[in-house]
């Protein structure tokens, strides 16, 4: 009898001990998928809730979306350096809307472009496109600026093979793509004519630009006469311009080559009376002191083109009853400056 109760407790001992030994290998095992998935979870719900009015949301279901006509095409050395392309139906060459994604400079992607503007786009004869470009971590400035002003060179180089009309280009996005909508929009062409590169050839100026809650300056000085609060003091910006985040702009030096680079990374610094026009918006849900999204950025905006005669049309979203109507607007500016009809044939 004894000899049995012992056995059976030998039994329920190894199997104890096998059971802890798999389920500490699945412990094990496990956290890795886990983690991961967290992350991406986590990842996604940041994404979601800091897109930019306009802009696809990460997780956003987008079965419905008309597929790119060409993805992923190079554009450019660096592996970020890609582009999607939508071709409208058009017998004449189309105009072309370039789409330039948000994220601080430090994140985001081209999958994130606006499926309502997108659709409207293609629904009025307007080709579409949205590109990717090095981020702050690979390079600071002007590397985000240089990639997408080279994305504009190569998609005018396409202009015959894509049946896109080089003379009608105009640039959106929100955040950092607005910023570079802007930088694009005000800065002297970028051509360079006696290059051996057909693509540098091309003009990188625009027909006009869509920037939704922009900066119009990246020059933290200009932003607190701006901007009550802090919002001259965030992370990504001091990364944009490669500075540790402990640089203090009250306090630490300003070198004569920072102050160059402040000033011609910032959009306005390059505002003359011949650029073109600009349809901004921004969220009035910002208007928080510190907030980098503040409307005080297009409000000042609008002041210094209306200064020069630059044709600027600003808006709050809350103007706009929803996103359809929001991109009834942006789509009637799109086609006054394209020389479009009005209405859709």
């Amino acid at each position: 009898m004894r000899n049995r109760i012992a056995k059976s407790l030998m039994a329920l001992l190894v199997g104890a001990c096998l059971g802890v030994s798999w389920s500490g290998l699945a412990a094990q095992q496990a956290p890795a998928g886990s983690q991961t998935k967290a992350k991406q979870r986590r990842a996604a719900k940041e994404a979601r809730r800091t897109a930019p009015e306009g802009e696809a949301k990460a997780g956003d279901a987008k079965s419905s979306e008309p597929v790119p006509t060409f993805r992923d095409i190079s554009y450019g050395p660096d592996a970020s350096n890609k582009i999607d392309f939508w071709k409208a139906t058009s017998a004449a060459p189309a105009p072309l809307v370039v789409f330039i994604h948000g994220g601080g400079f430090r994140g985001g992607d081209k999958a994130a472009h606006n499926p309502s503007l997108l659709k409207g786009c293609l629904d009025s004869g307007i080709s579409y496109a949205s590109i990717n470009y090095r981020l702050s971590g690979v390079a600071p400035y002007p590397a985000q600026m240089q990639d997408s002003a080279r994305a504009i060179q190569f998609l005018r180089a396409k202009a015959t093979e894509w049946n896109v009309d080089p003379k009608r280009l105009a640039c959106t996005g929100g955040s950092a793509g607005a910023g570079i909508s802007l930088w694009l929009a005000f800065h002297d062409d970028l051509a360079d004519p006696k290059s051996t590169d057909p693509v540098a050839r091309q003009s990188t100026r625009l027909s006009c630009a869509l920037p939704t809650n922009m900066q119009c300056t990246y020059d933290p000085r200009e932003i607190k006469k701006i901007v009550p609060g802090a919002a001259y003091n965030v992370a990504p910006l001091k990364q944009l311009h490669g500075l540790p985040e402990t640089f203090n702009w009250d306090k630490d030096a300003i070198s004569a080559e920072l102050d160059a680079k402040l000033r011609d990374c910032s959009p306005i610094t390059h505002l003359t009376k011949d650029d073109a026009p600009v349809f901004a918006m921004n969220n009035l849900a910002n208007e928080k002191d510190g907030n980098i999204h503040h409307p005080n950025f297009g409000r000042h905006l609008k002041k210094e083109l209306d200064k020069i005669g630059v044709e600027c049309e600003f808006h709050l979203t809350s103007d706009f009853q929803g996103q359809q109507a929001t991109t009834e607007a942006m789509l009637a500016f799109l086609k006054k400056h394209f020389g479009m009809p009005a209405k859709a044939p």
